[in-house]
């Protein structure tokens, strides 16, 4: 029985469920929620001044949301990395907005990437179970 994990996810929240095979539907695995990324960046930034590192080398300016949206996709990717080391999944599905899929893609390592069969660069997080049943019904095995 081949286990798949289906991603589906925006900056803010992560729904990831399990597929275990022909006629068995999908099981929520684990939801991720991630407030940083809904507030506005003038709430995200602190009183620190400064960004320098000290040694002169200059780093450009990262909007905070994005940065809390980069900071959500590594979480991620670290209970991806987690779930291939364990063997909880032997194939896995991404589904997220085109600019979070970037952030996805960058954050997941190599061997976890090859497991990824599928990207769909939609944002299915307020769809129902049987909604994504219906969209992702040609690469899962209901």
């Amino acid at each position: 029985m081949t286990i798949t994990w289906i991603l589906v996810a925006n900056a803010s929240l992560a729904k990831l469920y399990a597929n275990l095979g022909p006629n068995k539907g999908l099981k929520l695995v684990k939801e991720l929620d991630h407030p940083e990324s809904r507030q506005k960046n003038a709430d995200l930034v602190t009183d620190r001044s400064g960004t320098g590192h000290g040694d002169g080398s200059y780093e450009p300016p990262t909007a905070p949301k994005e940065h809390a949206a980069r900071s959500f996709a590594q979480e991620i990717a670290r209970e991806f990395y987690a779930g291939r080391n364990r063997q909880a999944f032997a194939r896995a599905i991404l589904v997220a907005p085109p600019g979070f899929m970037g952030l996805l893609n960058a954050s997941i390592d190599g061997p976890t990437a090859q497991l990824v069969s599928d990207r769909f660069e939609k944002d299915y997080t307020k769809a129902s179970e049987s909604q994504l049943k219906e969209r992702l019904s040609a690469c899962i095995f209901l």
